[in-house]
C-alpha cells in the first residue's frame, strides 16, 4: 500500500496501521485527518465540503475516519468531539480544527499546506 492518496479524495482509513502509514510517510505534504461518526449530523454538513476542498487542494491529502469503526486511532488520538481534524506535516500533528467550520478549515489548510 502507498501511502499516496488518489489526487481529489478523501480517503476513508480502516485501520490503526494503515492510519499511521498515512501519518509517517506525509513527509512535507500537509495531511489532513477528518474524524466523523455515521450519526454525526454536523460531520454529515461538512463532509461535501471536506470533498471540495479535496478536489481544490491536490497538493493536499485528506483521509477520514470513522470513530466507532476504527477506534482504536480514534483513543489514540483522544477523540471526544466529532467532526475533528488534525493537520499532520513530517509526522506531527501541527493543527486541529473542532466543529463543522468551513472557514476554520479553510484557513487551516491555507496556512499549514
Amino acid at each position: 500500500m502507498s501511502a499516496v492518496t488518489p489526487k481529489g479524495e478523501v480517503v476513508e482509513i480502516q485501520s490503526k496501521e494503515e492510519f499511521d502509514k498515512y501519518v509517517n510517510e506525509c513527509g512535507d505534504t500537509l495531511l489532513v485527518v477528518d474524524f466523523y461518526a455515521q450519526w454525526c449530523g454536523p460531520c454529515k454538513m461538512i463532509g461535501p465540503k471536506v470533498q471540495e476542498m479535496a478536489k481544490s487542494n491536490m497538493d493536499v491529502m485528506f483521509i477520514k475516519v470513522d470513530v466507532d469503526e476504527v477506534s482504536e486511532v480514534t483513543e489514540a488520538c483522544g477523540i471526544s468531539a466529532m467532526p475533528t481534524f488534525f493537520f499532520y506535516k513530517n509526522g506531527k500533528k501541527e493543527h486541529s480544527v473542532t466543529g463543522a467550520s468551513e472557514a476554520k478549515l479553510a484557513a487551516a489548510i491555507t496556512k499549514y499546506k
